[in-house]
């Protein structure tokens, strides 16, 4: 990353109206000016002043170079840990492995055995924890959507303008002329002023009243697609053998398996799938969390691929020869994933952190163990509801979606 030695000479470099948050917009003379007049000394303080590394954590290396040697101050008793937020000294690390060896169940018990110095928490750490347990003790420890953000507890995209963004799920994105006048009519029939195919091959109906939601969602009559959530978004294709002159597999029948198998996966930051039929790749399954290429001997699977603010490649890990061997690769991935990876931590980062060693350890070489990763996972996916259908079971408060009397 942009730390160390390289960063160092890389901040200092830079010129004062360059970008160093891309999210937020934040150059680097307006970090620097902010640390020298309030007299910063922390990122977490940095974030709060000027909103610089606190959305996708990309240029977080960035601004700690730049307090470096702005605040000039003395880091090196800085302990190696990073906590979790100002409520706690613990890292995301000792948070999930309190939960996991004390099985730890609610968020009040994490709390009280950690000590942590705000009884409450906050909505930084809140979401992470409620992650962790439900993750770590599936059909143990009970989600506690309050502390999930608006987006998760509204289960749709809230836009700029306090409307909302609807996309129901289409396997593999695939449809049928019934969805599509189902759409239409909600369109119509809601007055939704915006239609929109997204990059991950669905529509997105823009503009969408809170009141209208659960309607909406009754309406189309199609799964939710968990476009606003830590969760498995996408899983885009190509069309494959089945239509295409060049295609080897049949990628658009694969794309729909690992969707239907994995789709109502919380994770700890959004994950995507593509699958191409041939080396060709029209489906872009080189950056995304899990891309599969059909070759003329099976499939290749790449992990850890991203399409973000920096674009990652993803890496190779296996070549197998069957599609129960893609769902079983690919399921046990995204179970490590889920059970190690830190809350808001793409699987980039992730895997650049433990290493694709480590993953290959675990997914390749050790049949077993990811056997039983995806045995996991299908455990704690087995039941999970629609949000959009089953509402007591998603715990959904429909409070929310009353219209406000005036």
């Amino acid at each position: 990353g942009d730390t160390g030695h390289e960063g160092h000479n890389k901040a200092a470099a830079m010129k004062d109206s360059d970008e160093v948050c891309g999210c937020n917009g934040v150059n680097k003379g307006t970090i620097c000016k902010v640390i020298k007049e309030k007299g910063l000394f922390t990122l977490d303080e940095v974030r709060k002043h000027t909103k610089a590394s606190a959305s996708c954590g990309s240029c977080t290396g960035l601004v700690e170079q730049l307090l470096m040697f702005t605040a000039g101050g003395d880091y090196s008793a800085t302990p190696k840990t990073k906590a979790m937020c100002s409520c706690t000294e613990h890292g995301h690390q000792a948070v999930r492995d309190a939960i996991k060896t004390s099985k730890l169940l609610k968020i009040a018990d994490v709390f009280t055995f950690l000590e942590w110095k705000t009884p409450n928490g906050c909505a930084s750490c809140r979401p992470a924890v409620n992650y962790y347990l439900i993750s770590t003790w599936p059909k143990e420890a009970r989600d506690d959507p309050q502390s999930r953000f608006i987006n998760e507890r509204s289960h749709a995209n809230i836009q700029k303008d306090g409307s909302y963004s609807v996309i129901p799920r289409m396997w593999g994105g695939e449809t049928t002329a019934d969805e599509l006048r189902r759409i239409a009519d909600v369109v119509d029939k809601y007055k939704i002023p915006t239609v929109k195919v997204t990059g991950g091959q669905r529509i997105d109906l823009l503009g969408v009243k809170k009141e209208d939601l659960q309607a909406v969602w009754k309406d189309i009559g199609m799964p939710s697609g968990h476009a606003y959530a830590k969760a498995l978004r996408t899983v885009k294709t190509c069309v494959g053998s089945e239509w295409c002159r060049m295609g080897t597999q049949d990628s658009t029948q694969m794309g729909k398996d690992l969707e239907r198998a994995m789709w109502r996966m919380y994770a700890p930051h959004k994950v995507k799938f593509a699958v191409s039929g041939c080396p060709r790749n029209c489906a872009e399954a080189g950056i995304k969390d899990v891309g599969i290429i059909g070759v003329d001997s099976g499939w290749e699977m790449y992990v850890a691929g991203n399409g973000g603010i920096k674009t990652e490649v993803a890496h190779f890990l296996v070549k197998v020869k069957t599609a129960a061997e893609v769902l079983e690769y690919t399921g046990a991935f995204c179970e490590l994933y889920r059970t190690e990876g830190w809350y808001l931590e793409r699987t980039v980062h992730y895997v650049n952190r433990v290493g694709l060693d480590y993953v290959k350890k675990r997914i390749v070489e050790d049949h077993a163990g990811r056997k039983a990763l995806w045995e996991n996972l299908q455990f704690a996916l087995d039941g999970e509801p629609d949000p959009w259908f089953e509402f007591d079971k998603a715990a959904v408060d429909t409070r929310q979606f009353e219209a406000l009397s005036v």
